[in-house]
């Protein structure tokens, strides 16, 4: 798995971590103050990429966390089948499937040119569509 780690207290909203095992984007983070006997907390609430599942993790600021790298590309749109849509990488050529997310229901089709990211070197995830010529 292609991940780096960071801080807890360097997830700043929009940083990309992950939460039990599964890639997620920060939508806030809350830090408390030291404690008498203590260091800082940071109250870290993220969103799933994939699942689009709220999470949240409670940690000490100097924790380290994992941040998954997100590689994004670009494909073309091949065919729509249904609530999946079949997609050609445009730097290597290769065809896969995609799930449509609810909100790209309406704007894929055919021959349009599309963003996905790849989470941390194994899922993908279709983020946005181009309208086509």
């Amino acid at each position: 798995m292609d991940v780096k780690l960071i801080e807890a207290k360097q997830a700043k909203k929009g940083t990309y971590v992950m939460i039990d095992n599964v890639p997620c984007v920060v939508i806030d983070m809350k830090v408390s103050s030291p404690g008498k006997h203590g260091s800082a907390k940071c109250r870290i609430i993220a969103e799933g990429i994939a699942d689009g599942k709220r999470r949240e993790i409670t940690l000490p600021g100097s924790t380290k966390v994992p941040s998954p790298n997100v590689d994004k590309r670009k494909a073309q749109i091949v065919a729509v089948l249904g609530d999946t849509v079949q997609l050609m990488d445009l730097e290597t050529y290769e065809v896969f499937e995609l799930r449509i997310p609810e909100d790209l229901k309406n704007a894929v089709v055919e021959g349009a040119e599309a963003e996905y990211w790849v989470l941390a070197g194994k899922d993908r995830v279709l983020v946005k569509v181009k309208k086509g010529e």
